[in-house]
């Protein structure tokens, strides 16, 4: 597998990555990941090959990956006789993972996680927006064709990739959610930890602090739900390009009192307090291509209320754990505001939720990914 971000980068394609080696490997396969070195220091195991990188411009949490280190190690990745290239984002990854699994003559794959044509904008806003559109419908088109088969996350994706007029094999497979690692939690630690009042209404919003995400509309929408709970707090958790910009929404806004920014949290401890100190997870990106934080959320009994757009809809289309509202701060406001307020619609949500984040399998996803594997080689074909 190769990637431009991995863990200690915190977001969706991380975790997606993690999840599936962590399956997989329980399945007995063995992965590598080629990924960026960062300046944080993380507990890689020994099958994680760091590759130099440096700083990307507009957005320092990611790095850019050397592609002559990565070609040095064309030689070693023949002698270890890999079956198959994974590649899972479309930068320097792409473009070195295509030509590793030509050199090496194998099948090489690649996840499209992001929707690009609603991403690449908000990074370059001097554009016109039929230009970045363009520019990404385009560069879609022609890495798409570049590989063997393609993993998309959910079936609005692939429509949208068929939209483009991508003809590459693509199977849909979502990321699935280990739900044994989304147990306990323990919200009353956070909210003490945080300084927040044990009986003060409180929703959280988890993700990476971007523009694509939509966290304007969030809190927009939270100027509603403050004329009606005054006291409400909107916990934020995360961190990215677009956290300057927020707070000062914030303020123009009034809404001081009403937000708390907390940064990254510890994936097997205080994230998971977080999501349980909550009466609600709010979420409202358009571009997700899967959204595994509302997986997260429902597994942890967290009700949701959210729109549903692109892979969000996929997910919460069935989910009884979940309100699913429009793009209209006062329609999702007045949904907030009835979850604040009726302790027994909360608990009905709650109980629900779980069974709503088993539906995705971590290990069912793996197994399907294996298959798609192993359709793709075979030694008398290579």
């Amino acid at each position: 597998m190769i990637s431009d971000v991995s863990f200690p980068r915190v977001n969706g394609v991380s975790t997606s990555i993690a999840t599936f080696r962590h399956s997989l490997a329980e399945l007995g396969h063995e992965t590598t990941l080629v990924a960026p070195a960062y300046d944080a220091p993380h507990d890689d195991a020994a099958d994680v090959l760091r590759i130099p990188a440096r700083t990307v411009p507009l957005d320092p949490e990611d790095r850019l990956m050397s592609a002559r280190a990565v070609r040095r190690l064309e030689s070693r990745f023949k002698a270890d006789e890999y079956d198959i290239v994974h590649i899972h984002t479309p930068f320097i990854a792409h473009y070195t993972g295509v030509r590793l699994a030509r050199r090496l003559g194998i099948p090489v794959v690649e996840t499209y996680h992001t929707f690009f044509e609603e991403y690449f904008h908000h990074y370059a806003a001097f554009l016109p927006g039929w230009v970045t559109r363009r520019i990404a419908r385009s560069m879609t088109v022609s890495q798409c064709r570049a590989v063997d088969a393609l993993v998309v996350p959910s079936p609005q994706m692939l429509s949208k990739l068929r939209e483009y007029g991508v003809s590459t094999r693509a199977e849909v497979l979502p990321t699935g959610i280990d739900s044994a690692r989304f147990r306990g939690g323990d919200g009353a630690r956070f909210r003490a930890g945080q300084g927040i009042p044990a009986n003060r209404p409180l929703l959280v919003h988890i993700s990476r602090v971007a523009h694509e995400k939509n966290i304007d509309f969030i809190l927009h929408m939270l100027t509603h739900v403050v004329r009606a709970v005054p006291e409400v707090l909107l916990v934020i958790a995360g961190e990215g390009p677009a956290l300057t910009h927020l707070k000062a929404l914030v303020q123009r806004l009034g809404l001081e009192p009403n937000v708390q920014f907390v940064g990254y949290l510890d994936r097997s401890s205080t994230l998971l307090d977080c999501y349980c100190a909550a009466d609600a997870f709010v979420f409202a990106s358009r571009t997700e291509t899967q959204g595994l934080v509302l997986l997260e959320s429902l597994a942890l009994g967290t009700p949701v209320v959210s729109t549903a757009v692109m892979g969000t809809a996929d997910v919460l289309k069935d989910a009884k754990g979940a309100i699913v509202v429009p793009e209209d701060a006062s329609v999702f406001a007045a949904a907030v505001v009835r979850v604040l307020r009726d302790p027994d619609l909360r608990q009905r949500l709650s109980d629900a939720a779980p069974s709503d984040a088993e539906a995705w399998s971590a290990r069912a996803m793996a197994e399907r990914l294996a298959t798609l594997y192993g359709s793709l080689w075979t030694k008398n074909d290579i």
